[in-house]
This record gives structure tokens, sequence and C-alpha cells, in this order.
């Protein structure tokens, strides 16, 4: 049988332009929805940015724009897109946060399951982010890892939940718990040891949820 491999070449030349075509509109379009806080097509900037996660970044490279701005946008839509759900969400409220915004010293056991059991002793900024959740009503799990994640998942099954991690992190484990109302907050100091996050936004994104 004859196969026309100069046709399929050329399908497959229009189809990759194609879509390096779309790619880089919607970095435009995310790029001025991030830059003027204005979601223009959030749906489509979301799929076609997690479909092509390594060209968009690679487009970015090439025109030497700084490669977070991929995640940037991903976390910004997505938190716009579900701010509304989140907020009104009523019952298991999450809040996850990375074992490494614990401080140096901390004696705190893990949990197999749950992570990190916090003792409140007032070292680092989770025993403040502790107390809002309590009054806020998340419970809040501290995990050394994403597959944590999963296992507080089948266990406690929250109905939403706000996350804090690094841009490497961030983007794909909201697209992982797309499926329920989620908030993202990215480390401002990140790394694997004695990191920071702005402790303001999260509290104030707990304190804008129903109670």
């Amino acid at each position: 049988m004859y196969i026309p491999y100069e046709f399929l070449g050329k399908i497959f030349i229009y189809l990759a332009l194609f879509a390096l075509a779309g790619t880089a509109f919607a970095l435009l379009i995310g790029a001025y929805s991030f830059k003027q806080r204005k979601i223009i097509f959030p749906s489509f900037v979301l799929f076609m940015l997690y479909l092509f996660y390594s060209p968009s970044k690679l487009l970015c490279r090439v025109f030497r724009i700084r490669e977070t701005l991929v995640d940037d946008i991903l976390i910004d839509v997505r938190n716009a897109l579900m701010l509304d759900r989140f907020v009104h969400t009523k019952e298991r409220r999450a809040v996850f946060l990375p074992q490494c915004m614990r401080h140096p010293e901390c004696k705190a056991r893990c949990d197999p399951v749950h992570g990190y059991e916090c003792k409140r002793c007032g070292k680092c900024d989770i025993s403040m982010i502790y107390e809002v959740a309590d009054r806020c009503n998340f419970k809040v799990f501290i995990i050394p890892g994403s597959s944590f994640v999963k296992k507080i998942f089948m266990k406690y099954r929250p109905q939403s939940c706000l996350g804090v991690a690094c841009y490497n992190e961030l983007a794909e484990d909201m697209q992982e718990v797309s499926f329920i109302p989620v908030q993202g907050v990215l480390l401002i100091r990140d790394g694997c040891f004695n990191t920071k996050a702005n402790v303001e936004e999260i509290i104030q994104k707990m304190e804008m949820c129903d109670v």
C-alpha cells in the first residue's frame, strides 16, 4: 500500500506550526491578563499552556523572557477562575503547606498520612497560619511531598484547598486538584530548607471565605 509520506510530513509541519502559533497566542493573552489583572479566555489559556508547557518555556527562553512567567500566568488565571467557588465552599477546606516552611529546629512528628503535626511553638509562620485556619474552618496539612496530597484527598476528601509551593510545583499541583476549587500562593523565598511564604496573602484568602 502506498503511504504518502510527503503529504503526512506536510500535515505534521502544519500542525506543529499551528500548535506553536496557538501557544504563542495563549502566552500573549496570558501575559496581558497577568499584567492588567483582567482575565481573557481563561479556559483557552490554561488548556494551551498546560498542553504545551515545555514549548511555552522554550518560547520564553528564545525571546529572553523569564520562564517563570508561564507559571505566573497559570497560577493567576486558575486563581481568578476558581475564586468565587473557593470563597463559597463551606465544608472540608484544606491548606497545604510545604514542609520546608518549618523552622530549622522544628521537632514536629511526621504522620505517614497527614504529614507533619505542628506543635505551634511559634518559631515559624506556620503557627500563625494555624490560628487563622482554626477561625476560618480550614484544616492545615504540612506535607513533605506531593504523594501526601493524594493520601490526604483519599482520607479527608477536601471540597476546596489552598496550596503554597514554589514555581516548580504550584502550577502542576493546582492542575492535579482542579476538580475542586483551588487557590495557590507562591513562596517568596523558595528552596528545600527554611523557605518563606507571603503569610498575609494566605491569611487573606482564608478570611475571604464564608465561615
